[in-house]
């Protein structure tokens, strides 16, 4: 395994709450990602469409732990994945499954999380080399279809549902076999304060903790780099 695929599982296991700050600006973005530090997210990633995305990702990392994992969000190529790089982003997290921008994300020691809103692009994905797999947008993959996924992968992945998740989604997706969530605007809009997303912070945490147990952290790894979450009772 590699060194950033250990410390992309290991991070899952502490808290599989993924901060997304679209529309974040350079001179802020150092002081949302102290504040999702403190409140005990650990990977945070900036999407290329927001304003000058390099310098945030850049700032970032520079700013926050290095327990903390910085990313990129919609990258769409192969240069980008090298931009991302030469930043110091860790994840490159796409919305589409492009195998050729997986293998590069791979190639430069990334770990990359491509979305996917079909298993035969959860397979090819896989195929070509991500760590983990999007569910984007989750509001088409409700949580009986992550469940019925949970059943044909094999061995399972860590399955991450993206797009429109609030508080209160986390529990049934919890217990359908989720590894870990994307939070966007209902974490973070653009021209929110460091105390707007602490306090929304919070409200995920607890829905994080309670879904997961009082520990917050889902079952541990097994050989296979993957999280297995609870999955309800018949």
């Amino acid at each position: 395994m590699k060194r950033i695929d250990k410390a992309l599982f290991n991070t899952l296991g502490h808290c599989g709450l993924i901060a997304i700050l679209r529309g974040v600006r350079p001179h802020e973005v150092a002081g949302i990602g102290q504040t999702l530090y403190d409140a005990g997210l650990r990977i945070i990633e900036v999407p290329l469409n927001s304003p000058d995305p390099l310098e945030s990702i850049a700032a970032l990392r520079r700013a926050v732990p290095d327990d903390c994992l910085v990313g990129a969000g919609t990258v769409l190529s192969v240069q980008a994945v090298a931009d991302v790089a030469a930043a110091g982003g860790q994840i490159v997290v796409m919305p589409h499954s492009d195998a050729e921008v997986i293998r590069a994300a791979r190639a430069a020691g990334m770990a990359c999380a491509p979305g996917v809103a079909t298993l035969t692009e959860a397979y090819a994905a896989l195929a070509a080399g991500a760590n983990v797999l999007k569910l984007f947008p989750a509001e088409a993959l409700p949580p009986h279809v992550l469940k019925a996924w949970r059943a044909v992968l094999t061995p399972p992945m860590a399955l991450i549902p993206v797009g429109g998740i609030v508080p209160a989604s986390i529990p049934t997706y919890a217990m359908a076999g989720a590894s870990g969530f994307g939070l966007g605007s209902a974490l973070y809009r653009p021209g929110d304060s460091a105390r707007d997303v602490a306090q929304q912070a919070v409200a995920f945490m607890q829905a994080w903790r309670e879904s997961y147990g009082a520990g917050g952290t889902p079952p541990a790894c097994s050989a296979y780099p993957t999280l297995h979450p609870p999955v309800a009772a018949p």
